[in-house]
């Protein structure tokens, strides 16, 4: 059975919506110099569940395609996990894509793939109604540079994905 991560990049791995400048793609959260500063935060989080794969639920995979998404992963660790993405070109008008919400995109996926076993980090929860247990939600101008937050997954990975929460 699959244990799938659904990932959002923008306020989660960094602090901030991410935009495109001449100069590439920067967050927009003031003081953040690096994007996916949070990345090993999230290794480490993952790293006693080696069967969790990563299924991208970021705009970027819409934006810039899931192969440049997923290789924007800074750490091998985490690019490694990545299997899929929500945005599956072949199974969506595109032009739908951005008018469904967060929890929708996933939803759909869920369905699509059969997947049981899953959780969903995003500073989005619009469409997860019902699904709430299965959310770490943080704030995006915090990411996961919000303890409370890490206590949250932390605590969310052991209930979905077994094992005792690293509190």
């Amino acid at each position: 059975m699959r244990q799938v991560l659904f990932l959002d990049y923008d306020g989660v791995l960094h602090r901030g919506d991410a935009y495109v400048t001449p100069d590439g793609v920067v967050s927009s959260a003031p003081g953040t110099i690096e994007l996916f500063e949070f990345a090993p935060v999230l290794l480490e989080l993952l790293e006693p569940y080696p069967h969790i794969e990563i299924c991208l639920s970021t705009d970027w995979c819409f934006r810039f395609g899931f192969e440049r998404a997923r290789d924007a992963l800074p750490l091998a660790g985490l690019r490694q996990r990545v299997t899929g993405a929500t945005y599956e070109a072949e199974f969506v008008d595109a032009a739908l894509w951005p008018t469904l919400q967060r929890g929708a995109q996933i939803l759909r996926y869920v369905r699509r793939h059969g997947i049981v076993s899953w959780l969903a980090a995003d500073d989005r929860r619009d469409g997860v109604h019902g699904y709430y247990d299965r959310l770490v939600h943080c704030q995006t101008e915090a990411g996961l540079g919000d303890r409370a937050v890490i206590e949250l997954f932390q605590s969310r990975l052991a209930e979905r994905f077994g094992g005792t929460p690293h509190i």
